[in-house]
């Protein structure tokens, strides 16, 4: 009889219910897992898991159970959104917004944020119409709309115009009866019904976001420019500023300036803020958001809407953003009770950043506290003192047979840094120091070892460098620069290192985000994954001329990626600090040049790795490079002409490859043969780094180093 009930039960975990695949992958993704990690806590391999996501496969015994199990408890602490429930046109609201138009036409819920278009061009006055955005018939799947909070039923974020009109996502517009920014902030954080819901679960919401046009300022008595160029903030005593106050409103520390935060106290687990950025003033720098700040109201609520949908809601730079979408994707702290007194508390979050800690000498910049307590003001660190781990800014002259090479091709490669973040293994605790320590290439970390007696091909750059040249003794490397110098077969003796115990992925959500992100956009824009490499190239030779908003909407993502790594070692800003003193960014958890320093090595790691493989299969070797940018002399004007395929076509395994997804790499830009050679003529072999002219040829003095 137990036989039977054995048959029974053994029958039954082998049909364990599992939910559809697209859940599967969604609460995978709530929990922040990469399918590695699934992968491995399940032992099978990471394609078996990714058949299981999209449905090819199913999961048989004993796998079946425990990946049923481990669904389920998923799918307790991120519960499937319920389907938005419709509301009769009919019925309003007790007190809604009046919309004064729509296209479409409103709707209960948001729409998916690929199933939408601007409104209608409307100029802003007194400014120039931007350019218009294309409109062209775009072929996409089929989805649902997703479930929308009732509390941001009208998306992140509105672009106030002049005359009242706030512009959302989808293209809705609504009236703004608001004529004083204490009015607007209240109906912001009431009848407009804008914010975005936290992306964890122990995180935070979004305030909602005003982006004020010029004509929007004026009527709400702001200037249309700010007299402090250098602080960048109104006055105290600006009368927008008196009238917050008599509100009871409160600003930051850093005032109402381009990027403005006006709240009250939260009361209790309720948050009250609203986030301004006023485009008059520089809020959307061009460097990240091109001409956003041209486009007319529709379109930029819809290019903003898009970053805010696929990101998160903007609240600063790009930089900022990127930061800010670390702590909104690994919050420091979350609720957790207390057994014995059964009260709920604050706790850290595992695997996050919980406090700021202390740098390792070595990993500090020229000016912090520790090392102003070490060496005298105008000291210049050797590399036995300082840790020098940065992208790469090599070139060398080209050899004779190079010379009788008709072009030099430059390659670029996607997202680098994002690339180099994803299962990154970094410190997440404080550092400790040891002496002659054993090398650990699990253990994050900077290490003091001389790696001066590992050589290279001279027409390869050395990878333990920046500058690409031979080490001249011992230096301080980060984990990734050791490990690497170890997989290369070579002896490391280490002779003290500062080391982290505790650590994690901490960016792997961080990675997958921004990855979907790009991903996404770069769709929109005509290029997706899979490609045959010529449509590719062809596709990415046109995508910024596809649709212009998608293309800033890209511009921003790679910003918010090269921006948020850059952001985790601050420097100091402003004219009132001074050398030695700490800075407020200290303050912050997400202060940590040392993890900044894991994903640069890294990444300068991948580039040496996959250039010196197409070294050691094709005998080819790079003239210059930068940072993600490798230039090879070529025979043709493209990446096909010399990058190497194999006998069945496909591209050498281990080197560089052509496509979309990050670590992949785009043709950056060809240039004539004599071009390269006449300014490695003019300026000396060095002096002059042609990949950073490759894309376009133009060179001035100042960028030849001059």
């Amino acid at each position: 009889m137990s036989e039977l009930f054995d048959a029974v039960d053994a029958l039954i975990a082998g049909q364990s219910p599992l939910p559809p695949p697209a859940e599967r992958e969604r609460l995978r993704k709530a929990h922040g897992l990469s399918q590695d990690q699934v992968a491995t806590a399940l032992k099978v391999r990471r394609a078996t898991l990714a058949n299981w996501e999209n449905g090819k496969t199913d999961p048989r015994p004993p796998q079946r159970e425990a990946y049923a199990h481990f669904l389920a408890a998923l799918a307790e602490l991120y519960p499937a959104p319920a389907a938005p429930v419709p509301v009769p046109v009919t019925a309003p609201a007790p007190t809604p917004p009046r919309p004064v138009s729509a296209e479409p036409a409103p709707a209960p819920a948001r729409p998916a944020p690929d199933s939408y278009r601007p409104a209608p061009k409307k100029a802003a006055p007194g400014r120039p119409a931007s350019a218009p955005v294309s409109g062209r018939a775009r072929a996409r799947a089929e989805t649902a709309a997703p479930a929308v909070d009732p509390r941001f039923e009208h998306g992140p974020l509105a672009v106030l115009d002049g005359d009242g009109s706030a512009y959302c996502v989808g293209g809705l517009v609504l009236e703004c009866p608001a004529k004083t920014l204490p009015a607007l902030v209240e109906w912001a954080l009431g009848e407009a019904k804008l914010g975005a819901p936290k992306l964890h679960r122990s995180g935070k919401d979004s305030d909602p976001l005003i982006v004020l046009t010029e004509a929007a300022a004026v009527r709400l008595g702001l200037p249309a420019q700010l007299d402090d160029r250098r602080g960048l903030r109104l006055p105290e005593d600006h009368k927008v500023v008196k009238q917050l106050a008599r509100a009871k409103w409160q600003l930051t520390r850093r005032g109402f300036g381009p990027w403005a935060w006006v709240y009250r106290p939260a009361q209790g687990s309720r948050r009250q803020c609203v986030q301004f950025a006023v485009l008059p003033w520089g809020a959307l720098d061009t460097r990240a958001w091109g001409d956003a700040d041209r486009l007319s109201p529709p379109e930029l609520a819809h290019v903003l809407g898009d970053y805010a949908t696929r990101v998160l809601t903007p609240c600063g730079s790009t930089a900022v953003c990127g930061l800010e979408l670390m702590t909104a994707l690994r919050p420091p702290t979350r609720a957790v009770k207390d057994e014995s007194s059964g009260i709920w508390m604050s706790g850290p979050v595992p695997g996050s950043l919980t406090e700021p800690v202390e740098c390792a000498p070595p990993e500090a910049p020229d000016g912090h506290p520790v090392v102003a307590s070490l060496y005298p003001r105008f000291h210049q660190r050797t590399p036995d003192q300082v840790l020098d781990e940065e992208a790469y800014g090599w070139s060398r002259a080209l050899t004779d047979e190079e010379c009788m090479k008709r072009f030099v091709v430059g390659i670029d490669v996607n997202m680098a840094f994002a690339a180099a973040a994803n299962r990154l293994n970094v410190g997440t605790g404080p550092a400790e120091h040891v002496t002659a320590p054993v090398f650990d290439k699990k253990l994050p970390g900077s290490w003091l070892v001389d790696l001066s007696h590992i050589g290279f091909d001279p027409r390869l750059p050395n990878p333990f460098t920046p500058d690409g040249r031979r080490p001249a003794g011992p230096a301080w490397y980060a984990t990734p620069t050791v490990a690497y110098a170890v997989e290369l077969g070579h002896e490391v003796r280490p002779a003290e290192a500062y080391v982290r115990r505790e650590h994690g992925p901490y960016l792997d959500a961080w990675y997958t985000r921004l990855r979907d992100a790009y991903m996404t956009t770069m769709a929109e824009l005509g290029v997706v994954a899979g490609m045959d490499e010529r449509d590719f190239l062809a596709a990415m030779a046109r995508h910024r001329t596809v649709d212009q908003g998608q293309a800033i909407v890209l511009s921003a993502v790679k910003s918010t990626v090269k921006g948020g790594i850059g952001k985790l070692r601050e420097r100091p800003r402003g004219t009132g600090w001074r050398h030695g003193e700490p800075w407020p960014a200290l303050r912050r958890p997400t202060w940590r040049p040392d993890i900044r320093a894991a994903v640069i090595a890294t990444a300068r790691i991948n580039m040496h790795r996959k250039m010196a493989r197409l070294a050691s299969a094709a005998d080819l070797y790079p003239v210059a490079v930068l940072s993600d940018c490798a230039v090879y002399a070529s025979d043709g004007p493209g990446p096909l002409d010399f990058l190497p395929y194999g006998d069945d076509g496909k591209p050498l395994s281990g080197g560089f490859r052509l496509g979309v997804s990050p670590g992949m790499v785009k043709h950056e830009g060809t240039q004539d043969i004599l071009w390269a050679e006449g300014l490695i003529e003019e300026y000396g072999p060095g002096a002059v780094n042609i990949a950073r002219h490759i894309k376009d040829g133009t060179v001035t003095a100042t960028d030849s180093g001059e």
